[in-house]
């Protein structure tokens, strides 16, 4: 299993003892206003959606990684969002790249951070083509990310019922843009 670490973060697959605080994370108001919406109890929806990310990681070698901040001394902190790779079916197998971040960390740059270690992961070590994200149009903040990230925007999408905007980056125009 991939981990990947930034100057701030530990990125790495999300197990069933992470669920509790997946779960205050992923099901925050604030958070989970932007995503699908999940039925039942947030515990099990979040050890359903770590299993799934699992399945995800098994079939397709990749998947989303909690987003756990470093401490000073290098080791792994509190879970603060998720973040990562993931094929979508329904847009022909491409692989999108999500994320989603705890409201009491918002504006400090992680998601970008995380953004552009999964982009280098994604182009570098695991070969894609193309990456893409989707928000719903009325996300500044995540649209903002992926302006960041060197995404453009290049049309409106429906995904699962909601209407979304989608950003994209090819890996020629990631590799024209990343610093030595």
């Amino acid at each position: 299993m991939t981990t990947l670490t930034t100057g701030r973060l530990i990125l790495r697959p999300l197990i069933d003892a992470d669920a509790p605080a997946y779960a205050a994370m992923r099901y925050h108001p604030d958070v989970a206003r932007w995503l699908a919406p999940a039925t039942g109890d947030a515990g099990d929806a979040a050890l359903a959606m770590i299993a799934y990310f699992a399945e995800c990681r098994a079939k397709d070698g990749h998947a989303p990684w909690g987003m756990f901040l470093k401490t000073a001394d290098g080791r792994e902190g509190r879970l603060i969002g998720q973040g990562g790779l993931r094929v979508i079916p329904e847009f022909d197998g491409r692989t999108e790249l999500l994320y989603a971040v705890h409201p009491d960390v918002h504006g400090k740059g992680y998601a970008s951070e995380m953004g552009r270690a999964t982009l280098r992961h994604g182009f570098e070590d695991r070969g894609l083509d193309l990456v893409f994200a989707i928000t719903r149009p009325d996300n500044a903040a995540s649209r903002a990310v992926m302006a960041r990230l060197g995404m453009r925007h290049t049309r409106a999408v429906v995904y699962k019922g909601i209407d979304a905007v989608w950003y994209e980056i090819d890996a020629a125009t990631w590799r024209a843009g990343v610093s030595p």
